[in-house]
């Protein structure tokens, strides 16, 4: 069985003049493992996120997703096979202001018509979106309130929910806990943790909180993988 990330002799710098940001030998993550990634700032998590999520291309080396290398695609075919294949969550979360909940959640439908599929071999799109939201505990009443009107725990449970609807492979979730007190972390990575299994998605969590690491089938630290360390500090952070 092949593994869902896998990425060997890579390297990426911001700048020609300045030092590499990523120079990773090898690292994959095998399908279904849930695996904890951590590491100081400025140690090149969030660079190898964008990496990963195909935003950033590598100055040199293969980044495999599903037996799709990367660097391969154009531009607009890296967007689409994130959107097909790859749930975000972000550290701010990232919600459209504006849209409501239930509309924040529908996005990657909009933009999948994969993801889209796999709803609606089983139900709505609505439906699906509605039934995560429940099994994420927020209350029905909230779910037309506009996403900037939701407490920081609510748009949590949002973005968790658009993340998973439609199944995506992989998800990966950068710092989603560090604006969450104790409490909230737990059922952050409860609901994470368990909604992941049950899809049999792929699951890179990254964070520099090395206290997470228990609810993990393993950790690895970016200092074991990256062997630029934290030497690149002009311009651009990692």
């Amino acid at each position: 069985m092949n593994p869902s990330i896998k990425i060997q002799n890579l390297s990426f710098r911001w700048k020609k003049d300045q030092d590499l940001c990523l120079d990773i030998q090898d690292f994959q993550v095998e399908k279904g493992e849930r695996v904890f990634l951590y590491g100081p700032s400025g140690c090149g998590k969030s660079t190898l996120l964008s990496v990963l999520g195909g935003i950033l291309v590598p100055e040199q080396g293969s980044t495999m997703l599903l037996d799709q290398d990367l660097a391969t695609l154009s531009g607009r075919k890296r967007d689409q096979f994130r959107s097909d294949h790859i749930g975000f969550i972000f550290q701010q979360f990232n919600l459209i202001p504006y849209l409501t909940a239930l509309q924040n959640v529908l996005l990657p439908c909009h933009f999948s018509s994969r993801r889209s599929a796999r709803v609606l071999e089983k139900e709505s799109l609505e439906a699906a979106a509605q039934n995560l939201l429940s099994k994420l505990d927020l209350p029905n009443s909230l779910w037309d309130q506009k996403s900037n009107a939701l407490s920081v725990g609510q748009q949590q449970r949002v973005a968790l929910a658009r993340a998973l609807i439609g199944s995506p492979e992989i998800v990966i979730a950068d710092e989603p806990t560090s604006a969450l007190d104790e409490d909230r972390q737990e059922a952050f990575l409860s609901l994470l943790s368990e909604n992941c299994e049950a899809s049999g998605a792929t699951l890179l969590f990254v964070s520099h909180n090395i206290h997470l690491k228990s609810r993990f089938s393993r950790v690895v630290s970016m200092a074991e993988i990256n062997r630029a360390g934290v030497t690149a500090k002009e311009s651009a952070p990692c």
